[in-house]
């Protein structure tokens, strides 16, 4: 399959028209299919781009024609195309465990779903500051929805945390693209190349909508919304959010500095400052918690900061180096969230207290825990391994104090992680035989009866409910066997962060 650049709107387009067939046409088995199928086919088309890419380093398309300035510009280049790959998967993964949960019989799930994959794969193509507030917000939209589906009073006040959070964000949002646009006549991402290094108020602007996106990404010290909103939601809800809204932002912060601001020692210090903080207190902070899920948000914070250091470092390894950790962050948490759902699902709680002895209990759910909680700390075999070695390997080639603080950041924040992990593989697989549980109540898909009931032995996890954990950790078993080839595509990534001459003249044609 050879894909073109006007071929690119498709992306957006055809998860926007999947969601409106799921709204217009009823069926359940519709729905099923539209909600697997449509990520896959953006995993496929990703992947085609990521062949295009290999002879042909940028894409793009102006919507409808129309002259720069006034098109919505859609461009795609490795890394754009390489998250479209890798977010399709995941989504796909993630959503089949929502149908095991029986979510998609919520009314309007598969709708908003599809909704938020359209305004992903907007997200990552988009060329434009503005066009990607509007994607970023079509995002949201649906997420909003998502997290309030059930209809329960916590989930509605964790759905007004969200909101209030996310409203303040995009009106920070625009008033940086309003300053950017005030100083540079466009807000075109490409026009802005270099700008942000040379001119002040250029950088007063793209530096606002960096915030914005700093916030949306859940960085310390902007991050206390994240740990509290994510664990609140199902664990599918929390598991396509982890792997799609904060990775978003992120993408986004990397082009962006990339682009506009390039190696500029301002935003060296800015990152630096927001990398270790992330790291260290992230890792830190999921030492205190009391459920599996709050865990892994912190874990997700601390995380937030090793994708980043590639900012800080500005070499090709080490933005080759933050895209390998990206991916691995992705299949890692999907793995260990989606294992905490099937928990949840089946023994009604994910609090660590009340669960026990599962490694008797559940040996398979024990191996895929088991590895994934190596990947978190960079072990073998694991995506996890490449990643914190790539990034250690990268720093270090930099040299300095900036290479001993980062490496030092690095290897801290893997020592409190694994204190974290080790205190998580205790409470829950290890300890006492568990002797009471609490079922999920009857007529009711996401909500566990509030009083124990006596556990009988009978009671295990149904293997199909481990089907998606395990594909992702198959997944991330591959990806740490096949850095040869994968590798190559992140350097290719990589490259095109730091010399933006092709996708300047891909957009511009000049």
């Amino acid at each position: 399959m050879t894909l073109t650049g006007p071929a690119l709107p498709l992306f957006f387009v055809v998860p926007l028209v999947a969601a409106a067939l799921a709204v217009l046409v009823p069926g359940r088995a519709l729905h099923r299919a539209l909600l697997i199928g449509v990520p896959l086919a953006s995993a496929a088309g990703g992947a085609a781009l990521v062949a295009r890419h290999s002879s042909e380093p940028v894409l793009s398309a102006r919507l409808g024609g129309f002259v720069d300035g006034i098109a919505i510009p859609f461009v795609s280049d490795t890394l754009s195309a390489a998250m479209l790959v890798v977010t399709g998967v995941s989504t796909a993964i993630v959503l089949t465990f929502a149908l095991r949960a029986r979510e998609d019989e919520l009314r309007f799930f598969p709708a908003m779903a599809l909704l938020l994959v359209a305004g992903v794969n907007g997200a990552l193509l988009t060329g434009d500051l503005f066009n990607l507030f509007v994607f970023v917000e079509v995002m949201l939209l649906p997420s909003y929805a998502l997290i309030a589906m059930t209809g329960t009073w916590r989930r509605l006040a964790v759905g007004r945390l969200f909101l209030v959070v996310n409203l303040v964000t995009s009106s920070v949002f625009l008033i940086g693209l309003a300053l950017t646009y005030a100083a540079a006549g466009t807000v075109n991402l490409a026009a802005l190349a270099g700008r942000a290094s040379e001119d002040p108020n250029v950088a007063l602007g793209v530096g606002v909508v960096l915030l914005a996106l700093v916030i949306k990404a859940g960085a310390v010290p902007v991050h206390g919304w994240l740990p509290r909103a994510y664990p609140a939601t199902s664990a599918s809800v929390m598991a396509l959010f982890a792997g799609l809204h904060s990775k978003v932002a992120l993408v986004a912060i990397i082009r962006i500095t990339s682009v506009a601001f390039g190696a500029s020692s301002t935003v060296t210090w800015v990152a630096l400052v927001l990398v270790v903080l992330s790291m260290v207190v992230g890792a830190w902070s999921s030492l205190g918690e009391n459920t599996i899920r709050r865990v892994l948000s912190f874990q997700m914070v601390s995380g937030v900061g090793h994708i980043l250091v590639g900012v800080v470092v500005a070499t090709a390894a080490a933005q080759a180096a933050g895209l390998v950790y990206m991916v691995h962050h992705i299949l890692t948490m999907g793995v260990l969230l989606l294992a905490a759902g099937a928990i949840e699902k089946t023994y009604g709680t994910g609090h660590l207290v009340r669960l026990a002895d599962l490694l008797r209990r559940e040996k398979a759910l024990a191996w895929i825990a088991g590895l994934a909680l190596l990947s978190i700390l960079g072990l073998p075999p694991s995506s996890g391994f490449w990643g914190k070695v790539a990034l250690v390997v990268a720093s270090a080639r930099e040299g300095g104090w900036l290479a001993a603080v980062l490496i030092v950041a690095i290897l801290l924040a893997s020592v409190l992680s694994m204190w974290a992990m080790q205190r998580l593989w205790h409470d829950v697989f290890w300890g006492p035989k568990m002797t009471v549980y609490r079922p999920r109540e009857r007529g009711k898909m996401l909500e566990s009866a509030d009083k124990p009931v006596p556990l009988p032995d009978s009671v295990r996890i149904p293997g199909a409910d481990l089907v998606p954990a395990g594909t992702l950790l198959g997944l991330s078993l591959v990806f740490f066997l096949t850095p040869g080839w994968w590798w190559p595509i992140a350097s290719r990534a990589a490259a095109g962060l730091l010399d933006v001459a092709p996708y300047v003249e891909a957009v511009l044609g000049r």
